[in-house]
């Protein structure tokens, strides 16, 4: 992998995103995908916590709001599934790691591959490189596109669910374990939509309410023609501004599109929200990226 330059650090600032083909090994990403696959063979899921995942607000609020399971995986690993996949009884209508959308949110704490990636010293090198001071881990996902059901994720920014003050302390790290292409669902950005703010938050409800989490505010209609696809071949690396607008379309293909992605917070002179939903906890503390 070749050093980043400040020229690309310089169009990171402008765009509020950077592409870094070639970050990782075709090694490092088959190692991802093969501890995935043990990671789900092992898994165990209780009827009640199937909860499917999705980004349309009010199912969001319905499924992710009511659920326990949800707002309590900030430092467990857990399992999230695509809608329809399950019958009224919680019982899978397809093989069930074809069913999964999503695991989180502590794969970086509590898996050694992923730790591994995570602290990898080409990510350290980076956050240096981009000034972080004290960077700490938030959270982790592994994201699996599913062929023909890969939900589309509606245009949104990561500062929504990751608020701070002051804004502009959150980056995510979105690593390609597989090929993203337009046609599989690949990410799609919104150039310099990262410096104007945030315009929504999901935050913690008043305790006592049906929903665990809530939304202020709302998204704007963007532009759908201003967007721009970044495809991105496997072991690629997309540097993702805390607020700037991305998206991605349902997975029509044939083929998955895995990702890991992990979110970072500069914690010098920074207070994380008390009302969002992921909070560290005594067991996890967020870690600092720097070992």
């Amino acid at each position: 992998m070749a050093s980043v330059t400040q020229h690309q650090i310089q169009k990171f600032r402008e765009d509020g995103f950077l592409v870094l083909e070639h970050f990782f090994t075709t090694e490092e990403c088959d190692s991802m995908r093969n501890q995935i696959q043990r990671i789900i063979a092992g898994m165990e899921v209780p009827l009640h916590c199937r909860t499917e995942f999705s980004t349309k607000e009010e199912e969001q609020l319905q499924v992710q709001g009511s659920s326990d399971y949800f707002l309590t995986s900030g430092d467990k690993i857990r399992f999230f599934f695509e809608k329809g996949v399950l019958d009224e009884r919680g019982n899978f209508l397809i093989p069930k790691e074809k069913s999964i959308s999503k695991i989180g949110h502590a794969l970086h704490a509590y898996d050694p591959v992923f730790k591994q990636i995570t602290h990898s010293s080409k990510v350290q090198e980076l956050g240096r490189k981009l000034g972080l001071e004290k960077p700490v881990v938030v959270q982790s996902m592994y994201i699996f596109k599913q062929p023909g059901i890969g939900g589309e994720v509606t245009p949104h920014q990561d500062a929504t669910f990751l608020h701070t003050e002051p804004l502009g302390r959150i980056l995510g790290f979105w690593i390609a374990v597989e090929d993203a292409t337009p046609e599989n669902g690949c990410l799609w950005f919104l150039p310099g939509s990262h410096t104007s703010g945030i315009t929504r938050r999901m935050v913690r409800a008043a305790s006592g309410t049906s929903t665990c989490v809530e939304f202020v505010g709302s998204e704007p209609a963007y532009d759908g023609s201003q967007f721009k696809p970044l495809p991105i071949s496997k072991g690629g690396l997309i540097l993702i501004h805390g607020e700037v607008v991305h998206k991605s379309e349902l997975n029509s293909s044939e083929s998955s599109r895995h990702a890991f992605t992990f979110h970072v917070m500069e914690a010098k002179d920074t207070s994380w929200s008390k009302d969002n939903w992921l909070q560290p906890t005594p067991e996890l503390p967020f870690p600092s990226l720097y070992t």
